[in-house]
C-alpha cells in the first residue's frame, strides 16, 4: 500500500522552479522591526528529513531548501519545530520507529555543530531562555504517530527525548487515527489506542496535534484532551473547499473552544483553490499515464512527464495576501488568540507563495498584516505567543497531574 501520486502532489508538493520575489511594502521596515522584537514562533519546518535525503550544513548558508541560520537570523525565527517526519510507509515496514530517532540525532548534530547558535527546547522555558541568551531554539514535532507503534512507552521514549508535539496521522490511516488523506477510514475516528494516547500525552505534555486527521478523528481528539490542541500546519478550508487536510470552520471554532490554535501552512495547494486543483488535475494525469505506460513513481519517465506537464501549464502560485486571508478567517470565526504560523518550510517542495519562498520571509507577512490594521499586540500573538500559551497550558496540567 502506498500514497498514489496525486496524495504525493498534495502531502508533499510537487518540484516546481519558479524566481522569489520580495513584497514592496511601505510597512516592511516596521514589519523588521516587530519579527526581531517578538518571539516569533514556525510549529512545522521539516529540515530533519530534508538532511536525510540530501545532507547540508544549516549552521551555515545552504544553496537548497527553506531553512539555514543565516536566512532564519534574517526573517526573526526564534522557535522552528523541527518536523520529526516518518512516511505511512514506514508504519508498514516497521522502520518509523528507527527513523524518527534518526532524524532526532540530526537535530542533535545540528546544535552540535554550532551551540552558540542552536539549542534544543523540550519546554517552553527552554525556548525562552535560549532565545535570551541569544540562540535559535529548535523544538521537536512528530509529524506521523507511526514511531509509537502501540507502546506507551515509545512515547514518554520521544518525550524524553524533547518530542514537544505529535501529529497523530499522516497520509495514510494508521493504528492510531484515521488520515484526512485516506479513502480508507478504519475507525471512524481515533482508534481505541489512539483515545488512550492522546490522554497518555496530556499526561506527559506532549502537544495534541489535528493535522492531517480524518474530520471525524479531529473532533474526538479535540473532546477528548483535557488540554488545549494545535493544529500545527493546517489552513482554512473556505478557500479550499473539498480538502478535508484544512481545518473547516466547525472545528477550527471547537479547538477554539478548548483554547487551542490553528498554525497557518503556507503551502500554495493549502492556500487557494486554483494550486489545490491544480495539483488534483497533475495527479490524474501522472496516475493515468504510469498506470498506461507500467510505470514506477520515481522513474525517470516520469520525472519527464512532470518536466513537461508544468511547462505546458503554469503553477498558480499563492501570495503573501491570499495567506493573510486565511489568518483573517480564523480572527473572524475563533478571535486572535487561536492562530499562528506553521508553514511547512521545506515540506511543500517549491510550491510556496511569491513572497514567502523561505524563512528569511516573514517580515513580508507581517508588513501585510500592519497594511490590514493589525494591532502590534496582535502580531505578537500570532507570531508566537498564542503557540507558547497552549505550550505553556500544556505542560502546566504536568505539573498539576
Amino acid at each position: 500500500m502506498r500514497l498514489s501520486l496525486i496524495q504525493r502532489a498534495l502531502v508533499g508538493g510537487l518540484i516546481l522552479a519558479t524566481s522569489g520575489h520580495t513584497l514592496g511594502d511601505d510597512n516592511l521596515q516596521r514589519a523588521r522591526e516587530l519579527a526581531n522584537t517578538y518571539l516569533l514562533v514556525d510549529t512545522h519546518i521539516d529540515v530533519p528529513y530534508r538532511l536525510h535525503d540530501h545532507w547540508e550544513d544549516v549552521t551555515q548558508a545552504t544553496e537548497k531548501g527553506e531553512f539555514d541560520y543565516p536566512r532564519a537570523v534574517a526573517g526573526g525565527l526564534n522557535v522552528p519545530f523541527m518536523s520529526i517526519y516518518t512516511p505511512p510507509s514506514a508504519e508498514l515496514d516497521g522502520s518509523a520507529y528507527n527513523l524518527a530517532n534518526n532524524l532526532i540525532d540530526q537535530v542533535e548534530a545540528i546544535v552540535a555543530r554550532a551551540p552558540d547558535k542552536f539549542g534544543i527546547a523540550a519546554t517552553p522555558a527552554d525556548a525562552q531562555q535560549l532565545v535570551a541568551d541569544g540562540r535559535i531554539a529548535m523544538a521537536l514535532g512528530m509529524e506521523n504517530g507511526a514511531p509509537i507503534a502501540g507502546d506507551l512507552n515509545k512515547l514518554r521514549h520521544f518525550r524524553d527525548r524533547g518530542v514537544s508535539y505529535i501529529t497523530l496521522a499522516h497520509g495514510l490511516s494508521n493504528h492510531i487515527s484515521d488520515s484526512s488523506y485516506d479513502d480508507v477510514r478504519f475507525w471512524n475516528g481515533l482508534s481505541p489506542f489512539g483515545a488512550q494516547l492522546v490522554q497518555a500525552m496530556n499526561r506527559l505534555g506532549v502537544m495534541v496535534d489535528i493535522s492531517h486527521l480524518s474530520d471525524a478523528a479531529a473532533a474526538e481528539a479535540i473532546a477528548l484532551s483535557t488540554v488545549p490542541v494545535i493544529a500545527s500546519h493546517s489552513s482554512m478550508r473556505k478557500f479550499t473547499p473539498d480538502f478535508e487536510r484544512n481545518l473547516d470552520d466547525k472545528l477550527t471554532k471547537a479547538l477554539a473552544k478548548r483554547d487551542g490554535v490553528v498554525l497557518i501552512n503556507f503551502g500554495s495547494s493549502f492556500i487557494t483553490q486554483d494550486a489545490n486543483r491544480y495539483f488534483k488535475t497533475y495527479g490524474e494525469a501522472a496516475d493515468a499515464y504510469a498506470e498506461r505506460y507500467g510505470l514506477a513513481e520515481h522513474a525517470p519517465e516520469m520525472a519527464a512527464f512532470e518536466a513537461d506537464y508544468r511547462a505546458k501549464q503554469a503553477f498558480p502560485f499563492a501570495t503573501v495576501s491570499d495567506v493573510a486571508d486565511h489568518i483573517d478567517h480564523v480572527v473572524k470565526i475563533a478571535g486572535i488568540d487561536h492562530v499562528g504560523i506553521g508553514s511547512d518550510y521545506d515540506g511543500v517542495g517549491d510550491s510556496l507563495p511569491v513572497g514567502l519562498k523561505d524563512v528569511s520571509t516573514y517580515p513580508n507577512l507581517i508588513a501585510e498584516l500592519l497594511a490590514r490594521r493589525y494591532s502590534e499586540a496582535d502580531i505578537e500573538k500570532l507570531l508566537g505567543g498564542n503557540l507558547m500559551r497552549v505550550w505553556k497550558a500544556v505542560v502546566a496540567g504536568v505539573e498539576r497531574a
